[in-house]
């Protein structure tokens, strides 16, 4: 598509199920699966969340509700062929010659593409996608390449790339060719999905971005409400289905956004029996289900599901000592990069530190029930495996992040070893970052009980501000801060990886709403149901305003703060009692007025003043500090081993590499064909090892100028091969070459690629420590290789080098070489 793009008008438009009827005598149009909209909009303005509908509500939404469909219609409209289109209203076009038409809708959204002709003098085709390009997923889907012609219905053209039509659409685009006369295109429109659900929760402060951040978490989540469960992607890709663990953090901000417990309990039920062949995910069930617990009290759920749940909490201490097979525990590489090895030493560790947490949990859940038999039981396996650390004064060491924060949410880690794991461990901000946004909620809230809420809101910025500031409207199922570096333009196709092709809507990354409602607006149940509560604002980076609320089952906690202003309220719901916390935000002493009453505090401590016991109704306070409030901001930087701008790219040396690159050592790969590389290695090379690759010898290499120069000396004959991914088969996006070469100063890794064939190949490179797994250098995109591309870093220790395939039919990588 040319570059040249014309940006003609914009337009932001919700509308009613549009009526379709088929012209005589063609084919019948198949209904809608679901019935128009019913929710009715209460024209209350939230402009910092991405979803349309969240100013609607429903009267009485029931977790047995059908889903409903709307039709949303194009912000804008760009054409590759601007004089061959003109545009009105943005989805009415007179078309006069080929062209592609690409429609951004504004915001991802679950629905399919419409549009009506009356008679098309061209043939066409139609694309949708989450990014600025048309989609490909891999083997298994129903359409992998979001790419078709359309079903046409008399005067009606549907896109349906499967049985239950919808995707992941933010993006569409209309393919015309062979255009024999002028024509008009009318109503483009996506037909949209949605479970009926109200936002009774609610976040505001005075940080937009962060505003953004829990509205675009919980529509994350929305858009996945399914009829009967918690889907858990958009896009079809062969595993549209309930995944168990990714279900704990969207229910986790279902609870704080939604307050839909029936629906959450719906899901409890229906996952119950599942765990997706995934050890810790029975745990994240069990934490599911006590969050249920917590906010709502619903005894009778938890009552009959213990059973279920104490033989998954038997299973995780049957397997405490024996090292099982955790299948999966993560994407990042720290994690045994998703299913590639996820039976490292962090995988589990983190799973036996996940163990100790969710037995301590269901033990206070029990001692809550009265069931004090099983309170003990499982306090028991929580104290005999915590003692088991505290006799090994080492079991510290070598933890990352993700076994580090288990440990901390474990509350396994004493006082006297807190600085220590601090220093090693949580202290990098770059390396707090993971590359799931499902295990950073486990990260902040382990920086949370760590008193660290400077740390955590630096991390949140990374990892969830790092997607808003990529494009996104919906969160992403990995992302890495320096995607932001080598983008460019907001919703690029993302790095396909180890997880396969990447998810942009995926709700395993919406625990942060939760963590906001809890630790920033600062709302938590002190008792199950939220009989009692307490709330303990945590305001800093610069935050000072708050105003938010929590649905629980006795009606809305509201929350207002002003610590510039020295106001506030809070409305305590009808049979409850609420605990008021006021930060100090770094003052000595306050003075304080509850409904105009001068009141002192019923304890204090470094951050907050508590006050005395809130009965149900509505409460106004005002306060003074002694001095001027402060809003910490914790400084830190994100630091790269190897910057960015150490990284060289040569476009001129082709295949005459000899004497340019290889002094020390080369690989040139499936030179001699599939399988036969050449190779030279120096003797502090201890190996290089290449995994997850295809390999692929190119034929009529022989005078091609890109093809490889023999390594021989004298022989000037040419050849290529290449180690490829595995595109299109499921999780096979990337390969791995690791470099063990222990030299004793720094040393440089070239590689070359070719995009042999001009397929419009596009690759990322990412470098990690080969020991540690830790990422040292940003994500560098290769682009436009097809007359061939070395891209050399200089490191100064082992590494592991991820290639990894972005567009084209696959990554290709020809060669490695050593100086």
């Amino acid at each position: 598509m040319s570059k040249n793009l014309i940006l003609f008008t914009k337009i932001l438009l919700l509308t009613p199920l549009f009526v379709l009827v088929a012209s005589p005598g063609g084919k019948d149009l198949k209904k809608s699966p679901y019935p128009p909209l019913k929710g009715v909009p209460t024209g209350e303005k939230i402009t910092c969340s991405p979803d349309p509908l969240v100013n609607y509500r429903w009267k009485s939404p029931d977790a047995d509700d059908d889903l409903e469909v709307y039709t949303r219609k194009p912000v804008s409209v760009t054409c590759d062929e601007p004089m061959n289109m003109t545009v009105k209203g943005n989805s009415d076009l007179t078309i006069t010659g080929a062209c592609n038409i690409m429609f951004d809708f504004g915001q991802v959204n679950a629905g399919w593409l419409e549009f009506e002709c009356d008679d098309m003098p061209a043939t066409v085709e139609c694309s949708i996608s989450e990014f600025n390009e048309p989609a490909v997923f891999n083997l298994g889907s129903e359409h992998p390449v979001k790419t078709a012609v359309p079903e046409q219905y008399g005067k009606t053209y549907r896109l349906e790339l499967n049985k239950q039509l919808y995707e992941g659409v933010r993006f569409a685009w209309i393919h015309l060719k062979d255009v024999s006369r002028k024509f008009r295109i009318r109503n483009v429109r996506l037909v949209c999905q949605t479970k009926p659900t109200n936002y009774e929760g609610s976040f505001n402060s005075n940080d937009e971005q962060l505003n953004r951040i829990w509205y675009t978490a919980a529509y994350t989540v929305r858009l996945n409400l399914l009829k009967d469960y918690f889907g858990a992607i958009l896009m079809e890709r062969s595993d549209r289905h309930s995944w168990t663990g990714d279900a704990h953090t969207s229910q986790a901000a279902a609870l704080v956004a939604f307050g839909n417990y029936d629906f959450v309990r719906k899901n409890i039920l229906y996952t119950a029996e599942q765990f997706n062949g995934i050890l810790s995910y029975s745990l994240y069930w069990v934490q599911s289900l006590l969050d249920y617990y917590q906010y709502t009290g619903d005894q009778s759920l938890l009552d009959s599901l213990c059973n279920n749940a104490c033989n998954k909490l038997d299973i995780a201490y049957q397997h405490y000592e024996q090292s099982p097979s955790v299948s999966f525990y993560g994407w990042d590489e720290r994690l045994g990069a998703g299913f590639e090895n996820p039976n490292c030493k962090e995988t589990h560790t983190a799973y036996k530190m996940l163990s100790i947490q969710t037995w301590k949990r269901f033990a206070k859940a029990m001692t809550d029930c009265g069931r004090q038999d099983l309170s003990r039981k499982y306090e028991t396996y929580a104290d005999e495996k915590q003692q088991q650390l505290q006799c090994s004064p080492d079991w510290q060491e070598g933890l990352d992040i993700f076994a580090a924060s288990d440990a901390v949410n474990a509350g396994v880690v004493s006082p006297e070893e807190v600085a220590s794991l601090w220093n090693n461990v949580f202290g990098d901000r770059l390396q707090r970052v993971s590359y799931s946004p499902f295990n950073q909620y486990f990260v902040i809230n382990a920086l949370a009980r760590l008193g660290r809420y400077g740390e955590a809101m630096n991390t949140i910025d990374d990892c969830w501000g790092g997607q808003l500031r990529y494009g996104a409207t919906t969160f992403f199922e990995v992302f890495r801060p320096s995607w932001n570096l080598c983008k460019l333009a907001d919703n690029d196709a993302p790095v396909n990886n180890q997880c396969g092709y990447t998810s942009f809507t995926h709700p395993w990354s919406a625990g942060v709403a939760k963590w906001l409602s809890e630790e920033v607006l600062g709302v938590k149940p002190e008792v199950p149901g939220f009989k009692t509560f307490t709330v303990c604002p945590h305001l800093t980076t610069g935050l000072t305003r708050i105003d938010g609320a929590v649905p629980t089952p006795h009606g809305k906690i509201k929350v207002y703060m002003d610590v510039k202003e020295g106001k506030g309220s809070l409305s305590v719901p009808a049979g409850t009692t609420g605990r008021l916390a006021i930060p100090l935000m770094g003052a000595a002493n306050i003075e304080i007025k509850m409904d105009g009453q001068t009141i002192l505090p019923e304890k204090k401590n470094a951050t907050h003043v508590y006050l005395p016991v809130l009965n149900e109704g509505s409460h106004t306070f005002s306060f003074s500090y002694d001095r001027p409030a402060e809003s910490p901001v914790v400084e830190e930087d994100l630091k790269y081993c190897y910057p960015a701008s150490t990284v060289k790219e040569d476009t001129l040396t082709q295949g005459n590499w000899k004497g340019v690159y290889g002094s020390k050592g080369y690989i040139l790969f499936n030179y001699d064909g599939e399988g036969a590389h050449r190779t030279k290695l120096p003797k502090q090379c201890q190996s290089i090892i290449c995994q997850r690759e295809e390999n692929s010898n190119y034929m009529n290499t022989a005078s091609d100028k890109r093809a490889l120069v023999s390594n021989i000396e004298n022989d000037e004959s040419r050849s290529l091969g290449a180690i490829t991914t595995f595109d299109p088969q499921v999780c096979r996006q990337t390969i791995t070459i690791d470099v063990d070469y222990r030299h004793d100063k720094p040393y440089k890794i070239s590689l070359y690629f070719v995009d042999w064939d001009y397929n419009g190949r596009r690759s990322a490179i990412e470098l990690f420590d080969l020991q540690n797994k830790r990422i040292l250098s940003p994500v560098h995109m290769v682009r436009n290789y097809g007359m061939g591309r070395y891209v050399t870093f200089e490191v100064n220790q082992p590494v592991r080098v991820r290639i990894c395939q972005v567009r084209g039919a696959n990554a290709a990588c020809s060669a490695l070489f050593l100086d």
